[in-house]
């Protein structure tokens, strides 16, 4: 039957809200933001100040601000502020669309070097409105990049109060879709310098077909410290690594968790919420924390001077519990025997004054959603003192770790939505030495933070989820492909070789992807315990052509800034005006380029090359950071293997207008077939199978944003599923990063 006849026996589906969509937005009905027992809760709770209540109310009806964080680890990051504070922002200055005068964005005042800014552009009139496209486009264009991250404000927080150095090592338990993951990723990379710091995050989530998602979040920032595996975050394995030869524990210096959570916070965002709001959300949610009656092993941490600027109310010592349908308790023996199993005696607040006053709950922060335009948040900052008290059973561990002075370790145990907080074996391993950890949630709800059961979380299996992925194959020590490379580019001798794997274990290596030591250490010693869907970063890419050169492997502009400081052949140092032709040209002739860029390339041989922009600090209108790019030397001819986005953002940076530009590529497109392969070849970066999920995955997260993968409350948004269901099939069938290396034809090949 073909399609047609089958649209046709199909059932039409009918939009939400009936056939008269008078008052009706979308074809989806208006919700009122109404819910007499979540404001008889809060109010009767004292959460919010008396005072201030019409004000928190009116601030939840309100759509939440549209905010975007700046990348803080690239050397750009600031040239891209001044881009848009001094092009973007100011051409949106006394503009109005659809009769609203647009509010100029303002820097969120708490996050540093004025790298985050919020706005009350909603996403549908950046995209529908002409006057605006311009800004969309860029916005659009520089998130592809990994530039700029669109990540709502409170979210930024957690990151910011663990106080990640390069040298640490993190766990992100519960960290679809990425955007804090990414934070940590550029507090490593702090020192733009060292190539390879000596920590490495982890990030973790329970659902497959999100981890893939968290993998495009990741691999923006072209990092080799950063590897996402697919876990129960109950029941993360214990890790090992070799110190010295001998077989350790990995301990982790900061772990972050974004817990599940009853989403009363995201009412801004998730609509839903004002009609299913309901205690039993935090009620069953209870079960999963722990703070009280663990002997002193965590503690909170005072964080009250940390992040000046950002408004937050402390945390509550006095509390009721009320049931779902409105009835309240203020203590345990007030519950009748028939609610008993509802409600539990750690429920309730402390009666030991001194008890309380040792567990510091005032430490624990809230946002309002009216102190600063933003949703509602709880974060609590713990540091582990000692071994929790019912982890009997301690590892084995030598005692030549090495030592960190004045530096905590960490960790934690957490739950993921829907799991209980459990471990077949102590989750995470314990450490003589304090660690810090963060617990944090969108939600400004009461019960699900006041206390957990207190005793040792029963025993639950390690699952693994989805289907298998490809090994990590590390090149051996003699490997002959090797050597071509080394000589071709003239690699330093402090190169480390042995981080360079593939994900093919039989056939020709297609590509080359690198990690930092230390991940390399966990990949070795973990392979049979943990999923991983995905690390390291592309540095180089097979190309036929390039044998007869005298090497078979291309520069891959993902992992160039990672390669470059080892590189001691094979550089060309451009000025900008050479750097403009080869970002907008295809295939420039060496004629077009400076005449010292002529004579540079006159000697050397055909073949892959680094092109290499230094700012001239007596020329302050010009771009004033380093580029380096990956390029081709042909017989007569010098270009740049970037992706378009990339260039894009290269030539914004130098003033160079590409919107027009865009336009015209864009008309372009009607060309024949053959002239369309061509151009692709010649101007963008070899693509592998990662490269083909991009546009997927970028249509599903601008639809998504940075939504809670915690929260029970369901999205009126059903399509969101649909894509995400999407992804994952997408995922399975191109089996993420290269399954099909071994397979794929030579779609990197270059020809002059």
């Amino acid at each position: 039957m073909g399609r047609r006849a089958r649209d046709r026996r199909r059932p039409q589906r009918q939009e939400r809200g009936g056939g008269d969509q008078a008052g009706w937005s979308g074809g989806y009905p208006e919700i009122v933001k109404e819910n007499e027992l979540f404001e008889r809760y809060y109010r009767e709770q004292a959460v919010v100040p008396a005072a201030e209540w019409d004000a928190f109310m009116a601030a939840l009806r309100e759509p939440l601000p549209a905010t975007l964080r700046i990348t803080g680890y690239k050397s750009h990051a600031r040239e891209i502020r001044h881009c848009l504070k001094d092009r973007f922002f100011a051409e949106l200055r006394g503009l109005r669309v659809d009769g609203q005068e647009v509010e100029m964005p303002q820097p969120l005042s708490w996050y540093p070097e004025e790298l985050a800014w919020h706005t009350n552009l909603s996403r549908k009139i950046l995209r529908k409105s002409p006057q605006l496209e311009k800004f969309h486009q860029f916005l659009v264009s520089e998130t592809e990049c990994g530039n700029i991250s669109r990540q709502e404000a409170v979210s930024m927080i957690p990151p910011l109060l663990l106080n990640v150095n390069p040298h640490h090592k993190i766990l992100d338990m519960c960290a679809a879709p990425g955007s804090k993951t990414a934070q940590l990723i550029e507090m490593l990379h702090a020192d733009m310098n060292d190539p390879f710091p000596k920590g490495f995050v982890i990030a973790n989530d329970v659902d497959n077909k999100r981890c893939y998602l968290l993998v495009h979040q990741a691999k923006r920032l072209n990092s080799p410290c950063i590897m996402v595996v697919n876990h129960d975050a109950s029941s993360i394995p214990n890790l090992q690594i070799d110190v010295d030869g001998k077989k350790e524990v990995l301990f982790y210096d900061r772990i972050l968790c974004d817990v599940p959570c009853s989403g009363d916070g995201t009412m801004r965002k998730n609509i839903d919420v004002w009609k299913k709001w309901t205690t039993q959300n935090s009620l069953q949610l209870h079960g999963i924390f722990c703070i009280c009656d663990i002997s002193g092993a965590l503690e909170l941490a005072d964080v009250s001077s940390e992040l000046p600027g950002l408004k937050r109310m402390p945390g509550i010592t006095k509390w009721k519990v009320m049931l779902k349908d409105g009835q309240w308790f203020e203590e345990w023996k007030d519950v009748p025997l028939n609610r008993q199993t509802q409600i539990r005696p750690t429920m309730f607040p402390v009666k030991d004054e001194e008890k309380l006053k040792a567990m510091n709950l005032e430490r624990c922060l809230r946002i309002l959603p009216h102190h600063q335009n933003t949703g509602g948040f709880f974060v609590a900052v713990l540091i582990k003192k000692s071994p929790m008290p019912w982890n009997k059973r301690q590892p084995k561990v030598h005692q030549k770790l090495p030592q960190r002075t004045g530096d905590a370790e960490v960790t934690a145990t957490n739950a993921d939505d829907g799991s209980e907080d459990t471990a077949e074996e102590p989750t995470l391993a314990e450490n003589e030495e304090s660690k810090k950890m963060q617990e944090s949630q969108n939600s400004d709800t009461e019960q699900s933070k006041k206390g957990g059961v207190c005793g040792p979380p029963p025993s639950k299996k390690m699952k693994m989820f989805g289907f298998k992925e490809d090994p990590f194959v590390f090149l051996p020590e003699d490997d002959p492909l090797f050597e071509p490379i080394q000589k071709f580019y003239a690699l330093d001798p402090s190169f480390p070789k042995m981080n360079l794997l593939t994900r093919t274990q039989e056939g020709k290596k297609r590509q080359l992807y690198m990690v930092s030591k230390e991940l390399r250490n966990v990949l070795l010693n973990n392979s049979e315990k943990m999923k991983v869907i995905n690390t390291g970063i592309k540095v180089w890419s097979r190309n036929s052509d390039g044998e007869q050169f005298g090497c078979a492997f291309r520069l891959a502009q993902e992992g160039i800034y990672t390669l470059y400081p080892f590189i001691h052949a094979r550089i060309i140092n451009v000025c900008i005006e050479d750097v403009k032709i080869l970002l907008t040209q295809e295939n420039p002739f060496l004629s077009k380029f400076s005449s010292e860029t002529q004579k540079k390339v006159k000697d050397m041989a055909m073949g892959s090359i680094v092109l290499k922009y230094d700012p001239d600090p007596e020329k302050p209108d010009e771009l004033q950071c380093p580029i380096v790019l990956c390029g081709w030397q042909g017989k007569t001819s010098l270009r740049a293997f970037v992706p378009k986005n990339e260039r894009l953002h290269y030539l914004r940076m130098m003033g160079v207008e590409v919107f027009k530009a865009k336009r015209k590529e864009e008309e372009s497109e009607g060309k024949t077939e053959e002239e369309g392969q061509y151009r692709a070849a010649q101007t963008e970066e070899g693509m592998d199978v990662e490269d083909k999920e991009h546009d997927l995955v970028t249509k599903m997260e601008a639809e998504i944003g940075e939504e809670s993968s915690h929260s029970p409350v369901e999205s009126s948004a059903m399509e969101v599923e649909n894509k995400i269901e999407d992804l994952g099939q997408f995922s399975k069938n191109n089996n993420n990063h290269v399954s099909q290396e071994s397979k794929d034809s030579d779609t990197n090949d270059v020809k002059d």
